[in-house]
C-alpha cells in the first residue's frame, strides 16, 4: 500500500469532473474455476489444484482443448484489452466538489530539545543504516526479482516477477532522502512489462498493494515529477481492471490471467476472502483521481455498495464472515476476525474517507456500524503478571448451540495490530474522542507482546486467559495454569505420549510451560514466527503523531533494536521461526513489507512530524 495526499485542491475537482466521460469499453475476459468450499484459500497461499480454466457456459467446447496447444499459448502470452463479456451500462463516479473540512488529527508537537534532537536523529540514522543494508542486499543479489533470499543470496518470485521489492519501496527511499536510489529504481520501472509474467495465477489484493500502491504512491510522494510512475500504474490498472469482468462485476481474486488468450468464461469465487475483495478501495480509487478515468473507482464502489447492503445482515451485524460468496454477493459464513484474511477490509474505511475529502459518508457509516459489534464481540483484555490494561482483537464464531449465538476465541495475531492505528484515526476524524482510550490500549497490547517474548518479537498467533472482567483483572496464576491445560486438551490427542499423561497437572503444566517456552501469560503460541511485519510498528507511530506521547516513541526504539539482533544477516534481514528461541533459526525470507512499510515507519516515528504527517497522506 502506498501513501496517497490527504487533501486535494479545488481545480483538480473541476478537472475530474471535466474528464469523467473519458472512459474504456474493451477489457480484457478470463477464467477462474474457484476453489473447494471446503478449503477456503489463505493470503498468499499456493493455487488451488483445481482446473485454471472452465469452458464458457453454453459454449459447447467442453473444455476439450489439448494441453500441448494450451502450454504453446501460454509460451508466448502476452496481455492484450479484448471485447469486455459484461461491461458495465453506467459509471460510478467518484464524489466531486469542494472537500468536506476534515478535522486535522496530528497532535501539534512543540519544539525540541538539542538534546532530544540528538538522540532522535541518532536513532533516524540506524534505521536508515538498515534500510541501506536490506536495500544493497537487493540490489547486489536480487535485484529485478519480487524478493531477495537474505540469507542464501538467492531470490524468489512470489508475486508475478515485476520487481515486487523494487516497485514497493520507491516511496521510502523518497522519504529518506535516497533521491540518486529513487531515481534508479524508476529508471527500472520503465522497463517493466505488466502484460506478461511467467506467473500462471495472479493474486489480485496482492499484486495491487505491493505493485498499484507502490507505484501511485511514489508518484504522489514525487509531486508528479516522475510521468512513468502513473504510465505504469495506469498499464497495470488497465490488466487488473480485466479480474472485474464477470457477470455480477465482483473481481476474480486468484486470477488465471493467462487463459484470457482463449476468451474463456470467468466468475468471481464462491469462497472468497473479504479482505481480498473489500482492500482495493485505496489503490483503485486514487488510480482514478489521477487519471481522470473513473472505471477503477467504479470497480470497487460496486464492491463495497455490496457490502454496505448487507453489513446488518449477517450472522454478526455490523461485520462480515472471512469468507464470503463473491458469486452470489452473499455473507454467509459464521467466522468474524480483525485479524488476517478480514483485517484490511476494515483498515481502510477511515483511509477511504480521508482519501475522498470526507464526499461521501458511506465509508463513516461502514466504520462506525462495524465499530459496534467490535467493541461487543472482538476486542478483549488478556489477563498479565503486571495487571496491564491492554486490549487485542480477537475471533468470534457464531454458533446455534451457545445461549448467547456466539463463541469467543482468546486469540491474539500481528496481523491485528492495525486496529490501534485504525481506531485512533477515527476516534480522532470522526469526533469519537471517547475511543481513544481503546486506540491507546490496543497499541499498547502489541508493544506488550513484544516485550513479553525472549526475543522482544512479537508472534504470529497466540493465546492468552482473557478476563472476566475487563474493569477488574488481577494476575492468577492458577487461572493462567488452566489456561494452558486447556489449550493443551484441545490439540490433537495423537501427539500426547503416555508419559505426559501420567503426570500430575501440575507436572504437566511445568512440562508445557518449560517445552513450548511460554512467558506468563501466553497459553499458547500456535505460530512463533516473526516475518518482518509493520502492522505493530505502524500503529505505534500513528498513536505517537496523534498523541505526542514520547511513550511511543521509546518503545519503537525497542521494537526495533530486538528486530535488528535478531533478523539481520550479513545481506539484509530475514524472517525468523520461532520468537522463544534463544537463538532462532532464520526463514530466508524478506517481503517486500520489510521496506517499503516497517522500516518507514520505523524512520518516520524517529523523523520531523512533518514527514509523513497525518494531515498531508493517507498511509
Amino acid at each position: 500500500m502506498g501513501l496517497f495526499p490527504r487533501r486535494w485542491s479545488t481545480s483538480f475537482f473541476l478537472a475530474t469532473c471535466a474528464i469523467l466521460t473519458l472512459w474504456y469499453l474493451s477489457r480484457l475476459t478470463d477464467v477462474y474455476a474457484p476453489p473447494s468450499l471446503s478449503n477456503a484459500p489463505q493470503p498468499g497461499a499456493n493455487p488451488p489444484q483445481t482446473a485454471p480454466y472452465a469452458p464458457r457456459p453454453g459454449s459447447g467446447t467442453g473444455g476439450t482443448e489439448s494441453k500441448s496447444q494450451y502450454e504453446e499459448a501460454m509460451e508466448v502470452f502476452h496481455w492484450t484489452k479484448q471485447t469486455e463479456r459484461f461491461p458495465v451500462s453506467s459509471m460510478i463516479s467518484s464524489p466531486s466538489g469542494q472537500p468536506v473540512k476534515i478535522p486535522y488529527i496530528q497532535v501539534n508537537f512543540g519544539a525540541e530539545t538539542v538534546e532530544q534532537r540528538s538522540k532522535r536523529e541518532e536513532y533516524q540514522a540506524a534505521v536508515k543504516e538498515s534500510f541501506v543494508h536490506s536495500w544493497e542486499g537487493y540490489k547486489k543479489h536480487a535485484w529485478r526479482k519480487d524478493e531477495l533470499k537474505p540469507v542464501s543470496g538467492g531470490d524468489v518470485n512470489s508475486f508475478g516477477g515485476w520487481a515486487a521489492t523494487l516497485v514497493d519501496t520507491l516511496d521510502t527511499l523518497w522519504m529518506m532522502g535516497m533521491k540518486e536510489e529513487f531515481e534508479l529504481a524508476v529508471k527500472e520501472v520503465e522497463t517493466i512489462d505488466f502484460t506478461t509474467s511467467d506467473a500462471e495465477q495472479l493474486n489480485l489484493f496482492e499484486t495491487t498493494i505491493r505493485y498499484l500502491g507502490g507505484l501511485v504512491g511514489a508518484y504522489d510522494i514525487s509531486e508528479s515529477k516522475y510521468p512513468v510512475l502513473l504510465e505504469k500504474a495506469k498499464e497495470l490498472g488497465e490488466v487488473l481492471y480485466s479480474a472485474f469482468d464477470t457477470p455480477n462485476r465482483m473481481p476474480v481474486t486468484r486470477w488465471y490471467w493467462k487463459t484470457a488468450i482463449k476468451e474463456r468464461w470467468q466468475e468471481a469465487g464462491e469462497n472468497s476472502l473479504i479482505a481480498e475483495v473489500g482492500s482495493l478501495t485505496l489503490e483503485f480509487t486514487r488510480l482514478s483521481q489521477l487519471t481522470g478515468d473513473p472505471k477503477w473507482f467504479d470497480a470497487v464502489q460496486r464492491i463495497m455498495d455490496a457490502f454496505d447492503r448487507d453489513q446488518n445482515e449477517t450472522r454478526l451485524p455490523g461485520m462480515w464472515p472471512v469468507v464470503m460468496n463473491a458469486k452470489t454477493l452473499s455473507f454467509g459464513g459464521n467466522g468474524f476476525t480483525l485479524g488476517g484474511m478480514a483485517d484490511s477490509l476494515y483498515e481502510y474505511f477511515p483511509k477511504q474517507h480521508l482519501l475522498l475529502g470526507g464526499l461521501s459518508q458511506q465509508y463513516k457509516k461502514l466504520y462506525e456500524t462495524s465499530m459496534v459489534p467490535i467493541k461487543k464481540h472482538i476486542l478483549w483484555r488478556p489477563m498479565t503478571p503486571d495487571n496491564q490494561d491492554i486490549l487485542f482483537p480477537g475471533n468470534t464464531q457464531y454458533d446455534d448451540e451457545s445461549p448467547s449465538k456466539y463463541s469467543f476465541e482468546a486469540q491474539g495475531q500481528h496481523l491485528g495490530c492495525f486496529a490501534g492505528g485504525m481506531v485512533g484515526i477515527g476516534a480522532k476524524m470522526f469526533d469519537r474522542l471517547d475511543e481513544m482510550h481503546l486506540a491507546r490500549k490496543l497499541t499498547d497490547g502489541c508493544i506488550w507482546a513484544y516485550e513479553s517474548t525472549f526475543t522482544g518479537l512479537m508472534p504470529e498467533k497466540f493465546y492468552l486467559v482473557p478476563c472476566d472482567d475487563s474493569e477488574n483483572c488481577v494476575w492468577d496464576e492458577k487461572k493462567w495454569h488452566a489456561g494452558i491445560l486447556a489449550r493443551y486438551a484441545k490439540k490433537d490427542k495423537k501427539g500426547k505420549d503416555r508419559k505426559f499423561l501420567s503426570m500430575s497437572e501440575d507436572e504437566q503444566v511445568q512440562f508445557l510451560i518449560k517445552d513450548q517456552r511460554l512467558s506468563p501469560a501466553f497459553t499458547d503460541i500456535v505460530d512463533a514466527r516473526y516475518i518482518l511485519r509493520p502492522e505493530a510498528i505502524e500503529s505505534v507511530f500513528i498513536m505517537y503523531r496523534l498523541t505526542g506521547d514520547p511513550k511511543y516513541r521509546d518503545a519503537a526504539w525497542r521494537m526495533f533494536t530486538a528486530i535488528e539482533k535478531y533478523t539481520r544477516t550479513s545481506l539484509a534481514s530475514s524472517g525468523i521461526d520461532d520468537v522463544t528461541a534463544g537463538k532462532p533459526e532464520k526463514d530466508d525470507r524478506m517481503e517486500s513489507f520489510w521496506l517499503a512499510e516497517t522500516l518507514k515507519y520505523f524512520y518516520a516515528i524517529f523523523s520531523e512530524p512533518d514527514v509523513l504527517s497525518l494531515d498531508d497522506f493517507v498511509l
